[in-house]
């Protein structure tokens, strides 16, 4: 066998030259063609269309479509292959335990290259094998650190990290992409299971923790810890920049939280790493396009949707073509485009970003509802609510009924009467109100101990 360290397996101005970094980043896209760019993304999508040919896993979901290699000439033809999801990868690690046959570690030659492997964090079910070659490992961390440059981070800052570790992917690919990319001192803290929150803040009071990543829930939890522990957000932590997910959080909310820093939102998952981003413009997400192919499908016939309607994001990795090849991944998060003007002149698409699961939508009297956004719709609109909630849904006969429990420094009938009101007349169909005193809702959220805090209580099976 072959001796191949993780660095021989990939060259790195390669891989900078196809996904430029830093200050080739702009120049480079800056005024491209759409055109321009689809060969860019043609080019790399033959080289992990190949690949994918010859992974056990796709050749028996496109054989069963009865689709041959030579069915598919390129990028424009990828509407003909089906889409999959997290239950197609399920169903293959149960038949082939206990990775799967999806990776196609083995299929090039003899010598079985290097791997990561981490897995997801199980939150819908149980934790998924993650496989990532050391080339497009390496292209992940470097997308995520392209983008983290770009919203103002630099080897100068110090930067305190709230991404879980252990199996889950989420704390060693950031660390990877800072560490790899921005060169800026981390504060690897991780959740509140694995650094407690009092000790959390103190680390960033210590260390003059210029920046903050990680699920925005959480995030904007260690700001009360702070002001508990009277400490100052801002003065006493001197916090700048916050880039994670922002999930219910509004960018208002949590830069008053954390005493006037810039919020910046991302997307990605697991299996793909980063899909899209905030720039300076925060005018959507900007899609890295050069190495993501993002269709937006409609949630029931998976037909492209309109612009400006919510579809279902499905994730082409362009450059998987090492371990893990990723063709027409359907996440079931939701999102839809932005329009307008593009302010850094790049060619890329833009989103909204995560705006909900299709697989936790719930249909109320014919209208679509996506739980995850409603606490940024109350905490926009109400300067008392906190921003933590979680929804119950139910089943009364044959009629679904969704309860929001909203943590609120006001707690009376007035202001319950405003928040259904204003949900009545944003999303087109009633939704009642609990409020709670804020901290409340920490106990179903479990927002101290997971990455991702439970926000959709189903009771529609036990009723």
């Amino acid at each position: 066998m072959t001796y191949r360290s993780y660095f021989d397996c990939f060259d790195p101005a390669q891989i900078r030259r196809d996904h430029p970094v830093g200050d080739a980043f702009l120049p480079t896209f800056k005024g491209m063609s759409r055109d321009a760019l689809f060969a860019r993304q043609d080019a790399l999508f033959r080289k992990s269309l190949a690949f994918a040919w010859k992974v056990p896993f796709y050749q028996r979901l496109w054989g069963a479509e009865g689709i041959e290699p030579g069915d598919i000439d390129g990028l424009a033809d990828i509407a003909k292959l089906p889409t999959y999801g997290k239950d197609d990868l399920m169903a293959s690690v149960e038949h082939h335990p206990p990775m799967g046959d999806f990776h196609g570690l083995d299929v090039e030659d003899g010598d079985r290259r290097p791997v990561v492997f981490q897995t997801t964090s199980g939150t819908t079910g149980k934790p998924q094998p993650l496989l990532y070659g050391p080339k497009s490992r390496e292209i992940q961390a470097l997308l995520l650190g392209r983008l983290y440059l770009l919203q103002g981070l630099s080897v100068r800052d110090v930067i305190h990290s709230v991404y879980g570790h252990g199996m889950v992917n989420g704390g060693h690919y950031v660390r990877e992409a800072i560490s790899h990319w921005v060169g800026a001192q981390m504060l690897t803290a991780g959740t509140g299971i694995e650094t407690r929150s009092e000790n959390q803040v103190a680390l960033m009071r210590d260390f003059g923790a210029t920046a903050i990543v990680g699920f925005g829930d959480y995030i904007k939890r260690l700001a009360d810890v702070a002001r508990d522990k009277g400490l100052e957000p801002g003065r006493d932590i001197p916090v700048r920049v916050i880039s994670g997910h922002m999930g219910a959080e509004s960018p208002e909310t949590m830069s008053a939280a954390w005493g006037g820093a810039e919020i910046y939102d991302w997307y990605g998952v697991g299996d793909t790493g980063i899909i899209a981003g905030q720039g300076p413009d925060r005018e959507g997400m900007h899609v890295w396009e050069d190495a993501q192919y993002l269709e937006l499908l409609d949630v029931d016939s998976a037909k492209p949707v309109a612009v400006g309607e919510i579809g279902d994001m499905v994730c082409t990795c362009l450059y998987k073509d090492d371990v893990f090849p990723i063709i027409r991944f359907n996440s079931h998060d939701v999102s839809r485009e932005v329009t307008g003007q593009n302010a850094l002149g790049l060619p890329f698409r833009r989103i909204e970003g995560f705006l909900g699961r299709s697989d936790n939508m719930v249909k109320l009297r014919g209208i679509n509802i996506y739980p995850q956004g409603i606490g940024a719709l109350l905490s926009a609109a109400f300067p008392g609510a906190t921003g933590e909630f979680f929804c119950e849904v139910r089943r009364d006969g044959d009629r679904e009924e969704m309860l929001a429990v909203v943590e609120c420094d006001t707690q009376d009938a007035e202001m319950q009467s405003a928040m259904e009101g204003h949900l009545r007349t944003r999303l087109g169909v009633g939704i009642a109100v609990r409020i709670v005193p804020p901290g409340a809702t920490a106990e179903t959220t479990q927002i101290d101990s997971r990455q991702k805090p439970i926000r959709l209580i189903d009771k529609r099976k036990a009723s």
